[in-house]
């Protein structure tokens, strides 16, 4: 082979190799101001239903001392995927840099379809912040500071959690403790009138986690539960996410506002799904700045 073609192919992998360099000091250096406690069951194993793999958590605590007694504000994250994927293993990165920044954060696994479906999620994820209002002052949190975050189905599923008081009480919660939820790019806010419709491509597939019950999408659709006096929400839309997403969440903006509620609603133009929770890699980007401004960090 040509010694110059050499060389030219070999630049695709030294780039590479110099990028992988760069993320693991970049996790190296992250990693150092926080403490993880990794899979800690947030349902008993005696409980008929316990999942080994699912029904865990992992805590990011900061590692110095709180500034005051209460502890450190909290976020619960859940992740993402269609219902029926997704792990809290991929999303270290989100505990890393918010444990850097000052918070606790909570991020869950839950049960996935079609094992189980929709409602099963929630009250899983009902259950994890149960576990958290009754533990995270033994990592540093403050349980009267915990505020909820999801990205794609994991919004969804966050905004069940604040806004759905009957879900809690059911899971050891008479008094919904969400301080504020933090949307990131939500799916689901709004199955009810999505299934309804089934107007894009593929869209059946949604049938599986949700069934195919009306009176189930509408109750796993948060956009129905508006009601005054909820905690404050805050929106990230990609400017090139799903239009359902965009649609959904404008239309439970919208009814924040009937009920006397502003909720800060930001499109970050040119972002798809996808990056929308990717970007949170980077500790400085606008969600983590409003974010922290909310929790108070």
């Amino acid at each position: 082979m040509n010694p110059m073609r050499r060389f030219l192919l070999l630049i695709p992998v030294a780039v590479l190799l110099a990028a992988v360099v760069v993320v693991l000091a970049t996790e190296y250096v992250v990693a150092r101001p926080s403490h993880r406690t990794k899979d800690v069951p947030y349902v008993p194993a005696t409980a008929p239903d316990f999942d080994k793999e699912r029904h865990l958590l992992d805590v990011y605590s900061p590692r110095q001392p709180a500034p005051s007694v209460a502890g450190y504000p909290v976020v619960l994250f859940i992740h993402g995927g269609n219902w029926n994927s997704g792990n809290k293993n991929i999303y270290s990165f989100i505990g890393r840099r918010l444990a850097k920044q000052g918070v606790v954060a909570v991020v869950i696994n839950y049960r996935l379809a079609p094992a189980v479906l929709v409602p099963e999620q929630a009250a899983d994820c009902a259950r994890a912040l149960a576990w958290t209002v009754q533990n995270i002052y033994h990592h540093g949190g403050d349980p009267a500071r915990v505020f909820v975050m999801g990205h794609s189905a994991g919004g969804g599923l966050a905004a069940l959690l604040a806004t759905d008081d009957a879900l809690l009480a059911t899971h050891g919660l008479p008094q919904n403790p969400v301080r504020g939820a933090i949307m990131d790019d939500p799916a689901g806010l709004d199955m009810y009138s999505y299934l309804k419709e089934l107007k894009y491509e593929g869209d059946e597939q949604y049938l599986v986690p949700f069934g195919r019950d009306p009176a189930v999408w509408k109750a796993q659709s948060a956009i129905y539960k508006v009601k005054p006096g909820l905690p404050p929400f805050l929106f990230f839309i990609g400017g090139k996410t799903y239009p359902s997403i965009s649609s959904s969440s404008s239309r439970f903006r919208a009814r924040l506002k009937e009920a006397g509620q502003l909720a800060p609603y930001t499109v970050i133009p040119g972002r798809h799904h996808v990056p929308m929770v990717l970007q949170l890699y980077w500790q400085h980007n606008i969600i983590y700045q409003q974010l922290l401004k909310m929790v108070g960090a």
